[in-house]
């Protein structure tokens, strides 16, 4: 039994604690009254904040929307107003340009090209906009007496820096020292550079956009004027000399060597001193000549478009050429009356010419070569050439002629009237006619490699050859080959069959696509891999691509000879549709793709369909 202290000190203590635990509990129900009364008021603040917000969203958002709009426009009317800076500018063209254009391009030539594009520039405007403005034919006419000064700055360069090549320059270029090697190359500067570098643009201009080639009239007249000038000059450097002093030297050589050795003309008995002159001086202006006229053409090509090169080269040279012709002329003659004087020993005078010109032929040959086969007369669809048909005709012509023709062959190999038989004067013509076309067929051959494509040129050769044995046997001239060579009918038939078997070449690239070359080993019921399946896919494609463009290019080439034509479409159809039936037939039920039809394009009726219409431009 707890004694009554104990007890009441107990109850005193709950009773403590109690109340301790009421106060706090107060303090906790006033702390959450505070704080729910703070939450009230946060929301009420957070509540108040949003509803600020959402009314500043709405006003902000259509004013941005504004601004927006009101930056769009301001970039419109930017825009605008800059392409009506632009367009308006084209209105100032003819007035911004009045003074360039009238002071014209000398000394400023790129300020003035740039001038001309801003003119050009507005032309193209007017004609795109405004096709019936006044300012079209104003700045029209301001183009033109551009294009106008331009032509005229380019004759005025021309002229104003194209000098003669003085005879000292001459010399040094064409001498050389029989005792030591060549002397150092002596280079020939027809323009200074500034004034090349803008002839060149100004010429490029006037191609480009001046759409003029009046100019290269220009520079060939000039030119051939200053070529003929530097070979008059030389000409009359080395009369002056030779006639004072009987020697001909180059001053320029002696002061760079010492021991130049000098050319002193021979005497020869009965020799007249003139004419020894004249061959001297002659001799050495064709070896000017050709020098002179190589460096012309280097210069040309830097100036005159490719495809005008060598019309333009042809005709600057011309007058020269022809002056050398005719002093080449006037020699023979010179040499002819002195014969006539019973001075035979003037005959030596023309043997330093032949010998100088046979030892400078090929050189000579190089500078003049004009193959106009490469760029004009070879048919692009490998028919017969014109030379060929031009031959035939002359030796059928002359077929009409053969005892004239070959008792005037007969009177070059003997004097003896008595060797004047028929059978003799037949087989020289024979001799005669078969070197003709032996030079003809190696003419043919040459030309030939000018086509890019050889199976074109097996077609070009296949044509001239059949050509030559056709007519050949449609008249005697065969019987007058025959006569020499034996073999000549069999000769054509085996350059013909040569020519078709290079030309069958062509189709290699297509059927190879056929072979079993790579094809995967097919078992039954087995499935192809991936690699295998592209295999087959790689050779249908290649095959179809090279069929179409085979045909697409060949279908514009000719064969003349429907016999020929026939042939060689047949033997053609039957290699390649027997290559290719057999290709399908391998390919029968395999599953190499899921489209079928894109691989496998044409039937084998189709493919000699297209075959067929080879060398037919009509279809």
């Amino acid at each position: 039994m707890i004694p009554t202290e104990d007890a009441s000190a107990r109850k005193r203590e709950i009773e403590e604690k109690l109340k301790q635990e009421q106060e706090t509990l107060s303090f906790i129900r006033e702390n959450l009254e505070k704080s729910d009364q703070l939450t009230k008021g946060m929301v009420s603040i957070l509540s108040s904040f949003e509803s600020r917000l959402m009314q500043l969203e709405n006003s902000i958002i259509p004013v941005h929307k504004q601004t927006e709009n009101l930056q769009r426009l301001q970039d419109n009317v930017d825009k605008t107003l800059s392409c009506m800076d632009h367009v308006i500018s084209y209105y100032h063209v003819a007035k911004d340009t009045d003074r360039i254009i009238r002071e014209g391009p000398a000394g400023r030539l790129d300020e003035y090209l740039a001038c001309i594009a801003k003119i050009q520039k507005a032309v193209e405007y007017f004609q795109d906009n405004h096709p019936d403005s006044p300012e079209l034919n104003t700045v029209k006419a301001r183009f033109e007496k551009g294009k106008e000064l331009l032509e005229a700055e380019f004759r005025s360069l021309l002229n104003r820096y194209s000098k003669p090549v003085p005879p000292i320059l001459i010399l040094d270029v064409i001498s050389v020292d029989e005792d030591m090697e060549l002397q150092e190359e002596v280079l020939l500067e027809h323009l200074p550079e500034a004034v090349l570098q803008d002839i060149i643009c100004i010429a490029s201009w006037l191609v480009e956009y001046g759409r003029n080639q009046d100019f290269m009239n220009v520079y060939y007249q000039i030119r051939s004027s200053q070529l003929d000038r530097s070979i008059k000059g030389l000409k009359d450097h080395f009369r002056k000399n030779s006639a004072s002093s009987g020697i001909l030297y180059s001053p320029a050589v002696q002061t760079k060597r010492k021991d130049t050795p000098t050319k002193k003309i021979p005497k020869r008995p009965g020799k007249d001193d003139v004419l020894d002159i004249e061959i001297d001086s002659y001799i050495h202006c064709i070896s000017a000549f050709v020098k002179l006229a190589q460096s012309e053409y280097a210069l040309l090509t830097e100036i005159i478009p490719e495809h005008h090169q060598k019309k333009t080269f042809d005709s600057l040279i011309q007058e020269a050429l022809n002056n050398l012709m005719l002093e080449g002329d006037n020699i023979v003659l010179a040499a002819r009356r002195a014969i006539e004087r019973r001075d035979y020993f003037a005959i030596l005078t023309i043997f330093p010419v032949l010998r100088h010109l046979k030892m400078n032929k090929s050189e000579f040959d190089s500078t003049l070569q004009n193959d106009p086969d490469k760029e004009y007369n070879m048919p692009k669809d490998g028919t017969v050439h014109e030379l060929t048909s031009n031959t035939i005709l002359f030796l059928q012509q002359l077929l009409d002629f053969h005892e004239t023709a070959g008792a005037m062959l007969a009177s070059q190999e003997t004097s003896s009237a008595s060797s004047y038989t028929s059978d003799f004067n037949k087989r020289l013509l024979s001799s005669y006619i078969c070197k003709v076309l032996g030079n003809l067929q190696l003419n043919l051959l040459s030309k030939s490699k000018v086509y890019e494509d050889s199976a074109l040129s097996a077609i070009f050769l296949h044509n001239n050859y059949n050509y030559i044995l056709k007519s050949l046997e449609k008249s005697e001239l065969i019987q007058l080959v025959t006569v020499t060579q034996k073999r000549a009918e069999n000769s054509y038939r085996e350059l013909i069959e040569q020519q078709i078997d290079m030309y069958q070449r062509s189709w290699l690239k297509v059927t190879e696509n056929l072979t079993d070359r790579n094809m995967p080993v097919l078992q039954p019921g087995a499935k192809l891999k991936d690699k295998e399946r592209q295999v087959i896919k790689d050779k249908f494609k290649g095959f179809n691509d090279g069929l179409e463009e085979l045909c697409k290019t060949q279908k514009g080439w000719a064969i003349p000879d429907k016999d020929q034509r026939h042939f060689i479409r047949q033997a053609q159809k039957k290699v390649v549709s027997d290559s290719y039936r057999a290709f399908l037939q391998r390919c029968t039920n395999i599953s190499f793709t899921k489209n079928p039809e894109k691989y496998h394009k044409y039937r084998p009726e189709e493919v000699e369909e297209m075959i067929e219409k080879l060398f037919d431009t009509s279809a």
